[in-house]
Protein backbone atom coordinates (compact mmCIF):
# COMPACT_ATOMS: atom_id res chain seq x y z
CA UNK A 1 0.00 0.00 0.00
CA UNK A 2 1.56 3.29 -1.04
CA UNK A 3 1.56 6.51 0.94
CA UNK A 4 -1.40 8.67 -0.06
CA UNK A 5 -3.41 5.92 -1.75
CA UNK A 6 -7.19 5.89 -1.56
CA UNK A 7 -8.89 3.39 0.72
CA UNK A 8 -10.29 0.73 -1.65
CA UNK A 9 -13.93 -0.29 -1.73
CA UNK A 10 -14.68 -3.75 -0.35
CA UNK A 11 -16.81 -6.41 -1.99
CA UNK A 12 -20.26 -7.35 -0.72
CA UNK A 13 -18.80 -10.61 0.62
CA UNK A 14 -16.10 -8.79 2.57
CA UNK A 15 -18.64 -6.41 4.10
CA UNK A 16 -20.81 -9.42 4.99
CA UNK A 17 -17.91 -11.19 6.75
CA UNK A 18 -16.79 -8.13 8.71
CA UNK A 19 -20.36 -7.54 9.93
CA UNK A 20 -21.40 -11.14 10.60
CA UNK A 21 -20.18 -11.11 14.20
CA UNK A 22 -22.93 -8.63 15.04
CA UNK A 23 -25.41 -11.48 14.53
CA UNK A 24 -24.00 -13.16 17.62
CA UNK A 25 -23.58 -9.95 19.60
CA UNK A 26 -27.23 -9.04 19.09
CA UNK A 27 -28.38 -12.52 20.02
CA UNK A 28 -26.67 -11.91 23.35
CA UNK A 29 -28.11 -8.41 23.78
CA UNK A 30 -31.63 -9.48 22.78
CA UNK A 31 -31.67 -12.41 25.19
CA UNK A 32 -30.55 -9.96 27.86
CA UNK A 33 -33.05 -7.24 26.91
CA UNK A 34 -35.98 -9.57 26.43
CA UNK A 35 -35.54 -11.84 29.44
CA UNK A 36 -33.64 -10.13 32.25
CA UNK A 37 -36.69 -8.28 33.63
CA UNK A 38 -38.50 -11.62 33.49
CA UNK A 39 -35.67 -13.33 35.40
CA UNK A 40 -35.56 -10.52 37.96
CA UNK A 41 -39.31 -10.72 38.56
CA UNK A 42 -39.20 -14.51 38.79
CA UNK A 43 -36.51 -14.22 41.46
CA UNK A 44 -38.65 -11.82 43.50
CA UNK A 45 -38.11 -8.29 42.14
CA UNK A 46 -41.17 -6.01 42.01
CA UNK A 47 -41.90 -3.77 39.03
CA UNK A 48 -40.83 -0.65 40.92
CA UNK A 49 -37.29 -1.97 41.42
CA UNK A 50 -36.67 -3.14 37.84
CA UNK A 51 -35.20 0.13 36.61
CA UNK A 52 -32.58 0.34 39.34
CA UNK A 53 -31.66 -3.34 38.90
CA UNK A 54 -31.05 -2.62 35.23
CA UNK A 55 -28.61 0.17 36.02
CA UNK A 56 -25.71 -2.30 35.84
CA UNK A 57 -26.00 -2.49 32.05
CA UNK A 58 -25.54 1.20 31.18
CA UNK A 59 -23.03 1.75 33.98
CA UNK A 60 -20.92 -0.99 32.47
CA UNK A 61 -21.11 0.55 29.01
CA UNK A 62 -20.21 3.97 30.36
CA UNK A 63 -16.99 2.62 31.85
CA UNK A 64 -16.05 -0.08 29.35
CA UNK A 65 -16.68 1.43 25.93
CA UNK A 66 -14.33 4.46 26.06
CA UNK A 67 -11.62 2.33 27.65
CA UNK A 68 -11.92 -0.41 25.04
CA UNK A 69 -12.04 2.19 22.27
CA UNK A 70 -8.82 3.75 23.56
CA UNK A 71 -7.08 0.40 23.99
CA UNK A 72 -8.10 -0.88 20.56
CA UNK A 73 -6.81 2.33 18.93
CA UNK A 74 -3.44 1.65 20.57
CA UNK A 75 -3.36 -2.07 19.74
CA UNK A 76 -1.70 -3.56 16.68
CA UNK A 77 -0.47 -7.05 15.92
CA UNK A 78 0.47 -8.17 12.38
CA UNK A 79 -1.19 -11.49 13.16
CA UNK A 80 -4.24 -10.55 15.27
CA UNK A 81 -4.88 -6.99 14.11
CA UNK A 82 -6.29 -4.10 16.10
CA UNK A 83 -9.97 -4.75 16.86
CA UNK A 84 -10.24 -8.53 16.48
CA UNK A 85 -8.54 -9.51 19.76
CA UNK A 86 -11.24 -7.58 21.62
CA UNK A 87 -13.97 -9.26 19.55
CA UNK A 88 -12.76 -12.69 20.61
CA UNK A 89 -12.09 -12.07 24.31
CA UNK A 90 -15.42 -10.31 24.79
CA UNK A 91 -17.31 -13.07 22.99
CA UNK A 92 -15.77 -15.80 25.14
CA UNK A 93 -16.72 -13.99 28.36
CA UNK A 94 -20.22 -13.07 27.13
CA UNK A 95 -20.94 -16.66 26.10
CA UNK A 96 -19.91 -17.89 29.52
CA UNK A 97 -22.17 -15.31 31.17
CA UNK A 98 -25.13 -16.41 29.03
CA UNK A 99 -24.65 -19.98 30.24
CA UNK A 100 -24.59 -18.88 33.88
CA UNK A 101 -27.37 -16.24 33.92
CA UNK A 102 -30.49 -18.51 33.89
CA UNK A 103 -28.97 -20.60 36.68
CA UNK A 104 -28.76 -17.66 39.08
CA UNK A 105 -30.02 -18.91 42.46
CA UNK A 106 -30.92 -15.47 43.84
CA UNK A 107 -31.80 -11.97 42.68
CA UNK A 108 -28.45 -10.47 43.72
CA UNK A 109 -26.61 -13.13 41.69
CA UNK A 110 -28.71 -12.34 38.60
CA UNK A 111 -28.05 -8.61 39.03
CA UNK A 112 -24.31 -9.25 39.27
CA UNK A 113 -24.38 -11.54 36.24
CA UNK A 114 -26.14 -8.83 34.23
CA UNK A 115 -23.17 -6.57 35.01
CA UNK A 116 -20.66 -9.19 33.81
CA UNK A 117 -22.69 -10.08 30.72
CA UNK A 118 -23.12 -6.48 29.64
CA UNK A 119 -19.45 -5.69 30.21
CA UNK A 120 -18.43 -8.62 28.02
CA UNK A 121 -20.87 -7.73 25.26
CA UNK A 122 -19.57 -4.15 25.30
CA UNK A 123 -15.96 -5.36 25.01
CA UNK A 124 -16.99 -7.17 21.84
CA UNK A 125 -19.37 -4.59 20.38
CA UNK A 126 -17.47 -1.31 20.72
CA UNK A 127 -14.56 -2.24 18.38
CA UNK A 128 -17.08 -3.51 15.80
CA UNK A 129 -18.30 0.07 15.30
CA UNK A 130 -14.75 1.31 14.73
CA UNK A 131 -14.04 -1.72 12.50
CA UNK A 132 -16.39 -0.39 9.80
CA UNK A 133 -14.86 3.08 10.01
CA UNK A 134 -11.37 1.59 9.72
CA UNK A 135 -12.00 -0.68 6.76
CA UNK A 136 -14.49 1.14 4.55
CA UNK A 137 -14.19 4.37 2.57
CA UNK A 138 -16.78 7.01 3.41
CA UNK A 139 -18.91 6.16 0.36
CA UNK A 140 -19.42 2.63 1.70
CA UNK A 141 -19.89 3.38 5.39
CA UNK A 142 -23.66 3.71 5.25
CA UNK A 143 -23.71 0.29 3.57
CA UNK A 144 -21.36 -1.10 6.22
CA UNK A 145 -23.39 0.14 9.17
CA UNK A 146 -26.62 -0.88 7.43
CA UNK A 147 -25.18 -4.39 7.08
CA UNK A 148 -24.43 -4.38 10.81
CA UNK A 149 -28.01 -3.24 11.35
CA UNK A 150 -29.24 -6.15 9.20
CA UNK A 151 -27.37 -8.63 11.38
CA UNK A 152 -28.56 -6.85 14.52
CA UNK A 153 -32.13 -7.32 13.33
CA UNK A 154 -31.57 -10.93 12.27
CA UNK A 155 -29.86 -11.86 15.52
CA UNK A 156 -32.61 -10.24 17.53
CA UNK A 157 -35.26 -12.15 15.56
CA UNK A 158 -33.59 -15.46 16.36
CA UNK A 159 -33.07 -14.63 20.03
CA UNK A 160 -36.52 -13.15 20.54
CA UNK A 161 -38.25 -16.17 19.04
CA UNK A 162 -36.29 -18.76 21.02
CA UNK A 163 -38.50 -18.94 24.18
CA UNK A 164 -41.71 -19.06 22.10
CA UNK A 165 -40.28 -21.74 19.80
CA UNK A 166 -39.12 -23.78 22.79
CA UNK A 167 -42.63 -23.71 24.20
CA UNK A 168 -44.81 -24.12 21.13
CA UNK A 169 -42.66 -26.21 18.81
CA UNK A 170 -40.40 -28.23 21.08
CA UNK A 171 -42.80 -28.65 24.00
CA UNK A 172 -40.46 -27.46 26.74
CA UNK A 173 -41.99 -26.17 29.94
CA UNK A 174 -42.70 -22.44 30.03
CA UNK A 175 -43.52 -22.37 33.74
CA UNK A 176 -41.54 -23.34 36.80
CA UNK A 177 -42.03 -23.37 40.55
CA UNK A 178 -41.96 -19.96 42.24
CA UNK A 179 -38.45 -18.54 42.26
CA UNK A 180 -37.17 -20.78 39.45
CA UNK A 181 -36.42 -19.88 35.82
CA UNK A 182 -38.49 -21.78 33.20
CA UNK A 183 -36.77 -24.44 31.10
CA UNK A 184 -37.44 -22.47 27.91
CA UNK A 185 -35.33 -19.57 29.16
CA UNK A 186 -32.49 -21.90 30.18
CA UNK A 187 -32.18 -23.44 26.72
CA UNK A 188 -32.59 -20.11 24.96
CA UNK A 189 -29.56 -18.75 26.81
CA UNK A 190 -27.49 -21.88 26.17
CA UNK A 191 -28.18 -21.81 22.42
CA UNK A 192 -27.62 -18.05 22.31
CA UNK A 193 -24.24 -18.33 24.01
CA UNK A 194 -23.01 -20.89 21.48
CA UNK A 195 -24.31 -18.83 18.53
CA UNK A 196 -22.66 -15.65 19.84
CA UNK A 197 -19.24 -17.25 20.00
CA UNK A 198 -19.58 -18.94 16.58
CA UNK A 199 -20.65 -15.74 14.79
CA UNK A 200 -17.87 -13.61 16.27
CA UNK A 201 -15.28 -16.26 15.44
CA UNK A 202 -16.47 -16.15 11.82
CA UNK A 203 -15.60 -12.46 11.59
CA UNK A 204 -12.33 -12.88 13.49
CA UNK A 205 -11.03 -15.58 11.15
CA UNK A 206 -12.38 -14.32 7.79
CA UNK A 207 -11.34 -10.66 7.89
CA UNK A 208 -8.16 -8.61 7.89
CA UNK A 209 -7.36 -5.11 9.15
CA UNK A 210 -5.29 -2.23 7.83
CA UNK A 211 -2.12 -1.41 9.74
CA UNK A 212 -1.65 2.03 11.35
CA UNK A 213 0.78 2.88 8.52
CA UNK A 214 -1.80 2.01 5.87
CA UNK A 215 -4.48 4.07 7.62
CA UNK A 216 -2.10 7.03 7.80
CA UNK A 217 -1.54 6.66 4.04
CA UNK A 218 -5.28 6.78 3.40
CA UNK A 219 -5.57 9.89 5.54
CA UNK A 220 -2.70 11.54 3.64
CA UNK A 221 -4.55 10.97 0.37
CA UNK A 222 -7.26 13.28 1.67
CA UNK A 223 -4.81 15.93 2.79
CA UNK A 224 -5.79 15.29 6.40
CA UNK A 225 -2.77 13.78 8.07
CA UNK A 226 -3.01 15.77 11.28
CA UNK A 227 -6.78 15.75 11.59
CA UNK A 228 -6.44 18.71 13.82
CA UNK A 229 -9.22 20.83 12.41
CA UNK A 230 -11.99 18.93 14.12
CA UNK A 231 -11.10 19.68 17.73
CA UNK A 232 -12.00 22.52 20.01
CA UNK A 233 -9.32 24.37 21.97
CA UNK A 234 -7.67 22.34 24.71
CA UNK A 235 -9.57 22.64 27.98
CA UNK A 236 -7.41 24.20 30.67
CA UNK A 237 -6.91 22.90 34.21
CA UNK A 238 -8.91 25.86 35.53
CA UNK A 239 -11.81 25.11 33.18
CA UNK A 240 -11.84 21.49 34.29
CA UNK A 241 -11.79 22.59 37.94
CA UNK A 242 -14.62 25.08 37.49
CA UNK A 243 -16.78 22.64 35.57
CA UNK A 244 -16.08 19.90 38.09
CA UNK A 245 -17.09 22.09 41.01
CA UNK A 246 -20.36 23.05 39.33
CA UNK A 247 -21.29 19.44 38.63
CA UNK A 248 -20.41 18.32 42.17
CA UNK A 249 -22.54 21.10 43.67
CA UNK A 250 -25.41 20.14 41.36
CA UNK A 251 -25.13 16.49 42.40
CA UNK A 252 -25.09 17.43 46.07
CA UNK A 253 -28.17 19.62 45.55
CA UNK A 254 -30.09 16.74 43.93
CA UNK A 255 -29.08 14.39 46.76
CA UNK A 256 -30.21 16.96 49.34
CA UNK A 257 -33.60 17.35 47.62
CA UNK A 258 -34.08 13.58 47.52
CA UNK A 259 -33.18 13.31 51.22
CA UNK A 260 -35.58 16.14 52.05
CA UNK A 261 -38.38 14.54 50.05
CA UNK A 262 -37.85 11.17 51.75
CA UNK A 263 -37.37 12.55 55.25
CA UNK A 264 -39.79 13.09 58.11
CA UNK A 265 -40.02 16.85 57.45
CA UNK A 266 -41.27 16.39 53.88
CA UNK A 267 -42.16 19.76 52.24
CA UNK A 268 -45.87 20.30 51.66
CA UNK A 269 -45.36 21.41 48.04
CA UNK A 270 -44.40 17.86 47.08
CA UNK A 271 -47.95 16.71 47.79
CA UNK A 272 -48.36 13.00 47.07
CA UNK A 273 -45.29 12.73 44.80
CA UNK A 274 -43.27 9.63 45.62
CA UNK A 275 -39.50 10.08 45.52
CA UNK A 276 -37.67 6.76 45.33
CA UNK A 277 -34.14 6.20 46.60
CA UNK A 278 -33.23 5.44 42.97
CA UNK A 279 -32.76 9.19 42.50
CA UNK A 280 -29.71 9.07 44.76
CA UNK A 281 -28.06 7.24 41.85
CA UNK A 282 -28.86 10.21 39.61
CA UNK A 283 -27.26 12.54 42.15
CA UNK A 284 -24.20 10.30 42.24
CA UNK A 285 -23.89 10.32 38.46
CA UNK A 286 -24.03 14.12 38.34
CA UNK A 287 -21.47 14.47 41.11
CA UNK A 288 -19.30 11.72 39.63
CA UNK A 289 -18.94 13.65 36.38
CA UNK A 290 -17.70 16.56 38.44
CA UNK A 291 -15.14 14.38 40.21
CA UNK A 292 -13.84 13.17 36.84
CA UNK A 293 -13.28 16.78 35.78
CA UNK A 294 -11.51 17.67 39.01
CA UNK A 295 -9.18 14.71 38.56
CA UNK A 296 -8.51 15.81 34.97
CA UNK A 297 -7.77 19.32 36.26
CA UNK A 298 -5.18 17.96 38.67
CA UNK A 299 -3.46 15.84 36.00
CA UNK A 300 -3.42 18.72 33.50
CA UNK A 301 -1.98 21.12 36.08
CA UNK A 302 0.80 18.61 36.77
CA UNK A 303 1.48 18.12 33.04
CA UNK A 304 0.55 14.44 33.17
CA UNK A 305 -1.05 14.25 29.73
CA UNK A 306 0.10 10.81 28.61
CA UNK A 307 -2.55 8.68 30.32
CA UNK A 308 -5.49 7.01 28.63
CA UNK A 309 -7.77 8.74 31.13
CA UNK A 310 -6.66 12.19 29.98
CA UNK A 311 -6.99 11.24 26.33
CA UNK A 312 -10.58 10.05 26.81
CA UNK A 313 -11.61 13.08 28.89
CA UNK A 314 -9.88 15.55 26.56
CA UNK A 315 -11.51 14.00 23.50
CA UNK A 316 -14.89 14.12 25.23
CA UNK A 317 -14.61 17.91 25.54
CA UNK A 318 -13.12 18.31 22.04
CA UNK A 319 -15.73 16.46 20.05
CA UNK A 320 -16.31 17.49 16.44
CA UNK A 321 -19.41 19.66 15.94
CA UNK A 322 -21.29 16.91 14.09
CA UNK A 323 -20.66 14.53 16.97
CA UNK A 324 -22.00 17.05 19.51
CA UNK A 325 -25.16 17.46 17.46
CA UNK A 326 -25.58 13.70 17.13
CA UNK A 327 -25.14 13.34 20.89
CA UNK A 328 -28.50 15.05 21.43
CA UNK A 329 -30.14 12.71 18.93
CA UNK A 330 -28.65 9.68 20.63
CA UNK A 331 -29.74 10.86 24.07
CA UNK A 332 -33.44 10.99 23.24
CA UNK A 333 -33.34 7.90 21.00
CA UNK A 334 -31.81 5.61 23.60
CA UNK A 335 -33.89 6.97 26.48
CA UNK A 336 -36.89 5.72 24.52
CA UNK A 337 -35.35 2.33 23.75
CA UNK A 338 -34.41 1.71 27.36
CA UNK A 339 -38.03 2.44 28.36
CA UNK A 340 -39.05 -0.29 25.93
CA UNK A 341 -36.57 -2.82 27.32
CA UNK A 342 -37.33 -2.18 30.98
CA UNK A 343 -41.10 -1.84 30.83
CA UNK A 344 -42.10 -3.71 27.66
CA UNK A 345 -42.59 -7.11 29.32
CA UNK A 346 -44.31 -5.97 32.55
CA UNK A 347 -46.34 -3.41 30.63
CA UNK A 348 -47.69 -5.80 27.99
CA UNK A 349 -48.32 -8.67 30.41
CA UNK A 350 -50.38 -6.37 32.65
CA UNK A 351 -52.08 -4.15 30.04
CA UNK A 352 -52.78 -6.71 27.31
CA UNK A 353 -52.87 -10.01 29.22
CA UNK A 354 -54.16 -8.82 32.61
CA UNK A 355 -51.32 -10.60 34.44
CA UNK A 356 -48.95 -9.20 37.05
CA UNK A 357 -47.90 -12.40 38.88
CA UNK A 358 -44.58 -13.46 37.38
CA UNK A 359 -45.12 -17.04 38.53
CA UNK A 360 -48.44 -17.39 36.69
CA UNK A 361 -49.01 -19.01 33.30
CA UNK A 362 -50.72 -15.87 31.91
CA UNK A 363 -47.65 -13.76 32.70
CA UNK A 364 -45.30 -16.28 31.10
CA UNK A 365 -47.53 -16.53 28.01
CA UNK A 366 -47.58 -12.73 27.76
CA UNK A 367 -43.81 -12.56 28.18
CA UNK A 368 -43.31 -15.15 25.43
CA UNK A 369 -45.70 -13.30 23.11
CA UNK A 370 -43.93 -9.97 23.70
CA UNK A 371 -40.60 -11.69 23.07
CA UNK A 372 -42.00 -12.99 19.78
CA UNK A 373 -43.18 -9.45 18.94
CA UNK A 374 -39.57 -8.43 19.51
CA UNK A 375 -38.63 -10.90 16.79
CA UNK A 376 -41.21 -9.32 14.48
CA UNK A 377 -39.80 -5.87 15.28
CA UNK A 378 -36.26 -6.95 14.63
CA UNK A 379 -37.18 -8.83 11.46
CA UNK A 380 -38.68 -5.62 10.16
CA UNK A 381 -35.51 -3.84 11.27
CA UNK A 382 -33.39 -6.27 9.26
CA UNK A 383 -35.56 -5.66 6.19
CA UNK A 384 -35.37 -1.89 6.72
CA UNK A 385 -31.56 -2.12 6.96
CA UNK A 386 -31.46 -3.76 3.53
CA UNK A 387 -33.57 -0.88 2.29
CA UNK A 388 -30.99 1.56 3.68
CA UNK A 389 -28.33 -0.24 1.62
CA UNK A 390 -30.37 0.43 -1.52
CA UNK A 391 -31.05 4.11 -0.81
CA UNK A 392 -27.72 4.91 0.89
CA UNK A 393 -26.33 6.95 -1.98
CA UNK A 394 -29.62 8.55 -2.99
CA UNK A 395 -31.02 10.28 0.09
CA UNK A 396 -29.90 12.68 2.81
CA UNK A 397 -29.03 10.59 5.87
CA UNK A 398 -30.20 13.11 8.47
CA UNK A 399 -33.67 13.57 6.96
CA UNK A 400 -34.05 9.82 6.54
CA UNK A 401 -33.15 9.28 10.20
CA UNK A 402 -35.62 11.95 11.37
CA UNK A 403 -38.42 10.31 9.35
CA UNK A 404 -37.56 6.89 10.78
CA UNK A 405 -37.67 8.22 14.35
CA UNK A 406 -41.13 9.70 13.78
CA UNK A 407 -42.31 6.29 12.56
CA UNK A 408 -40.90 4.87 15.78
CA UNK A 409 -42.83 7.42 17.86
CA UNK A 410 -46.02 6.31 16.10
CA UNK A 411 -45.11 2.72 16.95
CA UNK A 412 -44.77 3.49 20.66
CA UNK A 413 -48.12 5.27 20.63
CA UNK A 414 -49.70 2.28 18.89
CA UNK A 415 -48.61 -0.09 21.71
CA UNK A 416 -51.01 1.88 23.94
CA UNK A 417 -53.80 2.12 21.37
CA UNK A 418 -53.82 -1.58 20.40
CA UNK A 419 -55.59 -3.62 23.09
CA UNK A 420 -55.77 -6.99 21.30
CA UNK A 421 -52.47 -8.86 21.87
CA UNK A 422 -52.82 -10.46 18.44
CA UNK A 423 -52.45 -7.01 16.86
CA UNK A 424 -49.27 -6.04 18.68
CA UNK A 425 -47.36 -6.74 15.48
CA UNK A 426 -48.70 -3.46 14.05
CA UNK A 427 -46.63 -1.14 16.33
CA UNK A 428 -43.54 -3.19 15.50
CA UNK A 429 -43.49 -1.76 11.95
CA UNK A 430 -42.59 1.75 13.10
CA UNK A 431 -40.44 0.52 15.97
CA UNK A 432 -38.48 -1.83 13.69
CA UNK A 433 -37.72 0.86 11.12
CA UNK A 434 -36.62 3.27 13.86
CA UNK A 435 -34.41 0.65 15.51
CA UNK A 436 -32.65 -0.18 12.23
CA UNK A 437 -32.00 3.52 11.76
CA UNK A 438 -30.72 4.11 15.31
CA UNK A 439 -28.06 1.41 15.05
CA UNK A 440 -26.81 2.43 11.60
CA UNK A 441 -27.34 5.97 10.34
CA UNK A 442 -25.85 7.96 13.27
CA UNK A 443 -22.67 5.87 13.04
CA UNK A 444 -22.44 6.37 9.28
CA UNK A 445 -22.74 10.14 9.80
CA UNK A 446 -20.24 10.11 12.68
CA UNK A 447 -17.54 8.00 10.99
CA UNK A 448 -16.88 10.69 8.39
CA UNK A 449 -16.47 13.43 10.99
CA UNK A 450 -13.77 11.91 13.22
CA UNK A 451 -10.04 11.29 12.56
CA UNK A 452 -9.09 7.77 11.53
CA UNK A 453 -6.45 7.32 14.23
CA UNK A 454 -9.06 8.04 16.92
CA UNK A 455 -11.93 6.03 15.42
CA UNK A 456 -12.09 3.60 18.34
CA UNK A 457 -11.96 6.14 21.13
CA UNK A 458 -14.50 8.42 19.47
CA UNK A 459 -16.86 5.52 18.89
CA UNK A 460 -16.46 4.73 22.60
CA UNK A 461 -17.05 8.35 23.61
CA UNK A 462 -20.04 8.48 21.28
CA UNK A 463 -21.54 5.54 23.14
CA UNK A 464 -21.51 7.63 26.31
CA UNK A 465 -24.52 9.32 24.75
CA UNK A 466 -26.20 5.95 24.57
CA UNK A 467 -25.29 5.07 28.14
CA UNK A 468 -26.16 8.35 29.86
CA UNK A 469 -29.82 8.31 28.76
CA UNK A 470 -30.03 4.68 29.82
CA UNK A 471 -28.74 5.63 33.26
CA UNK A 472 -31.24 8.47 33.45
CA UNK A 473 -33.98 6.11 32.32
CA UNK A 474 -32.98 3.64 35.03
CA UNK A 475 -33.25 6.34 37.70
CA UNK A 476 -36.07 8.55 36.36
CA UNK A 477 -38.51 6.21 34.60
CA UNK A 478 -39.67 4.59 37.82
CA UNK A 479 -40.30 8.05 39.29
CA UNK A 480 -42.23 9.22 36.21
CA UNK A 481 -44.30 6.05 35.83
CA UNK A 482 -45.19 6.05 39.54
CA UNK A 483 -46.10 9.71 39.88
CA UNK A 484 -47.60 10.53 36.49
CA UNK A 485 -49.18 7.22 35.47
CA UNK A 486 -50.06 5.63 38.81
CA UNK A 487 -47.41 2.93 38.52
CA UNK A 488 -48.84 1.39 35.30
CA UNK A 489 -45.72 0.28 33.39
CA UNK A 490 -47.36 0.41 29.93
CA UNK A 491 -47.34 4.22 30.04
CA UNK A 492 -43.56 4.19 29.78
CA UNK A 493 -44.37 3.76 26.07
CA UNK A 494 -45.95 7.24 26.06
CA UNK A 495 -42.75 8.70 27.51
CA UNK A 496 -40.77 6.83 24.86
CA UNK A 497 -42.95 8.23 22.06
CA UNK A 498 -42.32 11.80 23.23
CA UNK A 499 -38.60 11.08 23.45
CA UNK A 500 -38.49 9.84 19.85
CA UNK A 501 -40.23 13.01 18.66
CA UNK A 502 -37.54 15.08 20.41
CA UNK A 503 -34.83 12.93 18.79
CA UNK A 504 -36.34 13.47 15.34
CA UNK A 505 -36.39 17.25 15.84
CA UNK A 506 -32.74 17.20 16.98
CA UNK A 507 -31.74 15.15 13.92
CA UNK A 508 -32.89 17.91 11.58
CA UNK A 509 -30.29 20.21 13.21
CA UNK A 510 -27.34 17.88 12.46
CA UNK A 511 -24.88 19.09 9.82
CA UNK A 512 -22.42 16.56 8.39
CA UNK A 513 -18.80 17.76 8.36
CA UNK A 514 -15.67 15.90 7.29
CA UNK A 515 -12.88 15.29 9.79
Amino acid sequence: MTQGSLKPALSAGQIWNMSFGFLGIQIGFELQNGNVSRIFQTLGADVGSLAILWIAAPMTGLIVQPIIGHLSDKTWSPRFGRRRPFFLVGALLASLALFIMPNAPALWVAAGMLWIMDASLNVTMEPFRAFVGDNLPDRQRTVGYAMQSFFIGTGAVLAGALPWVMTNWLGLSNVAPAGEIPETVHWSFYIGGAALLAAVCWTVFTTREYSPKELAGFAASQGDVAHGGHAAATRSAAQFATGGAIWIIAGAAVAALVALARGDSRPAFLGTIEVAKDLYVLAGLIGGFGVIQLFASMLRAQGREDSGFMEVVSDLFAMPKTMRQLAVVQFFSWFAMFALWIYGTPGVTEYHFGASDAAGAAYQDGADWWSLMGSVRNGLAAAAALGFVVVAAKIDRTRLHALNLMLGAAGFAAVLLVRDPALLWVPQIGLGIAWASIVSLPYAILAGSVPAEKMGIYMGVFNIFIVVPQLLAATLLGFLVTNIFGGAPIYAMAIAAASFVAAAAATLLVREQAA
